[in-house]
């Protein structure tokens, strides 16, 4: 079987691979990727070593992270998210007739998300706050996080900042 064949070598890649995006400046990044690069073209031929080099191919794909301090090397935290909103697309049978109503179903799935009880362990590790909306304001409305979502999504929440005299 292929896959039964490839499978050490999928995990050397992979372990190689993972690696590179360990690094911690531009230079290491681009010199694990040079030295992957060179380990794959020793390969033998195989669709893992295409996929391999077409991956070190792409290396302005990927140092454009090491140029910003604070960005992720990898997409993880807005693909779980991604997840999420995908599933509650097609449970909606996707869009249907307008932009608007296809502005709202995302609308209504970012509220629900973002007011919505996380699970226990996560609210004991952001100390005590219940849902996303709450960490980012550091506040809540109230107890219940239905009546946080209704004040939030009325305005009546909503602080204006007063104007400073010129």
């Amino acid at each position: 079987m292929a896959t039964q064949k490839t499978k050490v070598l999928f995990n050397e890649i992979a372990d190689k691979s993972w690696e590179v995006y360990q690094a911690e400046t531009l230079a290491s990044f681009a010199q694990r990727l040079r030295r992957l690069k060179e380990w794959g073209e020793k390969l033998g031929d195989s669709r893992l070593k295409d996929k391999l080099l077409k991956l070190c191919n792409k290396k302005q794909f990927f140092t454009y992270a090491y140029q910003q301090e604070t960005a992720h090397r990898t997409s993880n935290m807005v693909d779980r998210l991604m997840d999420g909103m995908d599933r509650f697309i097609y449970a909606a049978r996707y869009f249907h007739s307008t932009n608007k109503s296809a502005e709202n179903l995302i609308r209504s799935y970012a509220l629900i998300h973002n007011f919505s009880p996380s699970c226990p362990q996560t609210i004991k590790k952001y100390d005590g706050k219940i849902s996303p909306a709450e960490r980012l304001n550091e506040f809540r409305y109230h107890d219940n996080w239905l009546h946080n979502l209704l004040i939030a999504a009325s305005r009546n929440g909503y602080r204006r900042i007063p104007h400073k005299a010129v």
